[in-house]
């Protein structure tokens, strides 16, 4: 509902409504919540993730509003051309100051998949380019999985390579460099069952990041 005129455009009153019930309930928690949160944003936790809409960074980690700061797009890509994710990340380090870059994949990925399958969109097909060059270079592993297993693999494969891309980002090496604290990771979510799972590729400073860009999977 439009409170500032008198507009008759109702599509969204659904969504003005939950937004309503959403700040009753977390009110009658919390009476100095939007206060509070007015304030400042001080997250830890930095989200590199995909734009799936299944996918959400608050709810999947149980944390609250302020508390993450988020980045999305198709298939949870860090391109080094990429100027929007590289002034988030620089922002994220050297501004909020967050201690934890996460990047996070999800099993059965429509962008990995599109990456495997081809003939995209002109400018999906560019954007997937990485991924099914990741694709071609697992192709021994490949040729043993079904297409599901495919699909899923290279999803791991993709946030492993993503955490190595993040690891090349100037901000990233900087912050290391004078001695921030400064984690990468890497973790999957997995819609089918909600679960969140660590894929092993924490990267905490800058001899691990060279040692970590350089190693083949």
């Amino acid at each position: 509902m439009c409170t500032k005129c008198s507009c008759t455009d109702h599509s969204l009153d659904p969504l003005f409504e939950n937004n309503q019930r959403w700040i009753d309930g977390i009110i009658s928690e919390d009476p100095e919540f939007f206060k509070k949160l007015a304030k400042q944003q001080n997250p830890e936790y930095f989200w590199i993730g995909c734009s799936d809409s299944r996918v959400p960074a608050n709810e999947i980690m149980g944390l609250m509003p302020g508390e993450v700061f988020v980045h999305r797009n198709v298939a949870n890509m860090v391109n080094s051309s990429d100027m929007n994710c590289l002034t988030v990340v620089q922002y994220a380090v050297e501004i909020l100051k967050v201690k934890h870059i996460i990047v996070t994949g999800h099993y059965g990925c429509g962008g990995v998949k599109a990456a495997i399958e081809g003939n995209n969109p002109d400018m999906i097909e560019h954007w997937l380019r990485p991924i099914r060059k990741y694709y071609q270079r697992a192709s021994k592993e490949m040729a043993q999985l079904t297409k599901q297993q495919q699909v899923d693999r290279l999803c791991e494969i993709n946030v492993i390579e993503q955490v190595r891309n993040v690891c090349h980002i100037p901000a990233v090496r900087k912050a290391w460099e004078k001695g921030q604290h400064l984690e990468v990771h890497g973790l999957i979510f997995g819609i089918h069952d909600g679960r969140l799972q660590n894929l092993c590729t924490t990267i905490d400073n800058l001899a691990d990041a060279e040692a970590f860009v350089m190693r083949e999977d």
